[in-house]
């Protein structure tokens, strides 16, 4: 269990093919960051630009990671290469401070960049999500980008699913790796635990009355 509030950014050193593997889609990666790996226990959770990984290898300065082939399958792709910046999450401990919101980093869809634009200091981003996804993005509501916890501004129903607006802070752009972002990047989404569970309550509310 995560917050979205990123602790540090890392970059993808090596991929390589996963140790012990039966599938040759499965990798290993090296992921450098100084410092944020030195009291992470080998097994612990890590939160990698919103995908919950194990850490099975680590030092001070680089933790790594198994990551399978469903994984890659169901996540932003270019976060995989090497050299790319990823955000960094430790696992939520009893009586920490939930500063963001309730992230499991299980990603349930990846969207994309339509535009990109500074404005007083703050940058604003919409990005675009499947149909899918659409009834889970709420005006006001939590979204977690690339492992981010951020507050949707608004909304707009498309024919291909939804557009949601973002105003990123510059602490925020600072501590993130939010600045690589381009029109047309893939992000990592994952919605709001608690509109998931609405939104089954309320298919199982129709389906009664149906």
């Amino acid at each position: 269990m995560f917050t979205g509030i990123i602790s540090a950014i890392g970059t993808i050193s090596a991929v390589t093919q996963a140790t012990g593997s039966q599938s040759d889609s499965d990798c290993r990666i090296r992921i450098h960051a100084p410092g944020f790996f030195a009291d992470v226990a080998t097994g612990a959770s890590v939160a990698c630009s919103g995908v919950c990984l194990t850490l099975v290898r680590g030092g001070a300065d680089f933790g790594e990671f198994d990551v399978s082939g469903e994984t890659l399958r169901c996540t932003a792709p270019a976060m995989w290469e090497q050299h790319a910046t990823i955000n960094l999450e430790r696992a939520l401990r009893v009586g920490d401070e939930l500063g963001g919101h309730i992230v499991t980093g299980h990603v349930d869809g990846v969207g994309r960049v339509v535009s990109m634009a500074a404005e007083n200091g703050s940058h604003q981003i919409v990005v675009a999500v499947e149909a899918a996804l659409a009834p889970f993005i709420a005006a006001k509501g939590s979204v977690a980008v690339d492992g981010i916890s951020l507050t949707v501004n608004a909304v707009e129903d498309v024919a291909e699913g939804a557009h949601f607006h973002l105003n990123i802070i510059p602490h925020s752009w600072a501590v993130t790796n939010l600045a690589r972002l381009h029109t047309g990047a893939a992000v990592n989404i994952e919605i709001d635990t608690l509109a998931r569970y609405l939104r089954r309550m309320q298919m199982v509310e129709s389906a009664k009355c149906a």
